[in-house]
């Protein structure tokens, strides 16, 4: 959006809408001429963030679904509306793929700095000894564990993390299934690097693959999840049958490998896993580790997201689950890969 005002306009629509021009005028913090604000409200529809419905006084605004993927909005505004306050696609969405489709979800000047930092981490790559690599991939493992099982609720500090991962040491006051859950996460990460070629032709079986080893000995099915899920924080319900959990992991597999940017592939892969929810727990992480495949496969760096905080991680695939806006999760990613390129190797 060009303007703070059309941002202000567009999270007017986006919290109220349907809305018509009069109770938009009224709620702007600063004030407009009615032309003023139909010329703002002709140029979001131009570029496919807002609908009309009716005609002349009757006019009304809503948000438009596909513009609404790329659209800038205030994470921390939006949750501050209760959850059953806000205006969200509730079910699963059987288009999304197509949806996702439609357009590069990174911009061309994103590219070009995704591009940059990873001649950077060609660069330092390169200069290492096979012993140096590996020391600094140990070390990239070590904090993708503990980071991405702190999103899901580990109560492991990075060192106690370290000594259990290296060591095989466990953490006193910590249960076994915490200490599973990280040792699951080394298992799978180092599966994935040592068969990474693999990974650029994806498949359903592969992400079953990487499902299991992360889910060993934690009492989670091994199959295709086929009963309703509730996920906290969000009214979304993500499909409750196997035959359309399947066929949408397989379509998207189909349209993923189509694909040739391995940023565009990584980031679809990271946010359709979630938000399919295919398997009974273990989603996410399953999420982050086949994102990581893929980058590996193109000789990418794999993301640690040591340096995000599981509620921001949260709220953004949150927004993408309730409105399928991907900008605040793609920020992430973006942040995650400089962060990987900068701090490992």
């Amino acid at each position: 959006m060009e303007t703070k005002r059309q941002q202000q306009i567009f999270w007017i629509i986006l919290k109220d809408g349907p809305i018509g021009i009069s109770s938009i005028l009224s709620q702007l913090p600063e004030r407009i001429s009615t032309p003023t604000l139909n010329r703002d409200l002709l140029t979001l529809k131009q570029n496919g963030f807002i609908l009309t419905k009716g005609n002349g006084p009757t006019t009304r605004y809503e948000i438009d679904q596909t513009g609404i993927i790329s659209a800038e909005i205030n994470v921390d505004e939006y949750f501050d509306i209760e959850i059953d306050q806000r205006k969200i696609i509730e079910k699963y969405n059987s288009s999304i793929i197509e949806k996702l489709g439609a357009s590069q979800l990174f911009t061309s000047q994103e590219i070009d700095q995704l591009n940059k930092w990873t001649t950077q981490y060609h660069d330092k790559t390169k200069c290492l000894s096979e012993f140096e690599y590996r020391k600094e991939f140990e070390r990239l493992m070590i904090e993708l564990s503990w980071k991405s099982s702190q999103i899901e609720g580990n109560t492991y500090n990075l060192l106690d993390t370290e000594q259990l991962l290296k060591f095989n040491i466990k953490s006193e006051g910590h249960s076994l299934e915490e200490a599973t859950m990280l040792l699951n996460h080394k298992a799978a990460i180092n599966y994935t690097h040592e068969h990474k070629v693999i990974f650029r032709d994806l498949t359903l079986t592969q992400i079953v693959d990487i499902h299991t080893l992360l889910t060993k000995e934690l009492g989670i099915s091994k199959l295709l999840r086929n009963r309703l899920v509730r996920i906290t924080g969000t009214r979304y319900t993500p499909p409750d049958n196997q035959f359309v959990i399947e066929e949408g992991i397989n379509k998207m597999c189909q349209f993923v490998n189509s694909i040739e940017n391995p940023f565009e592939k990584a980031l679809r892969l990271i946010l359709l896993i979630s938000y399919l929810q295919p398997f009974d727990d273990g989603n996410k992480r399953t999420a982050r580790l086949v994102g990581n495949a893929m980058l590996m496969s193109y000789d990418l760096c794999p993301l640690s997201y040591r340096s995000v905080t599981p509620a921001v991680y949260k709220k953004s695939l949150l927004l993408f689950y309730e409105l399928n806006n991907v900008r605040a999760f793609k920020k992430i990613f973006i942040e995650q890969y400089q962060f990987a390129v900068e701090n490992y190797f």
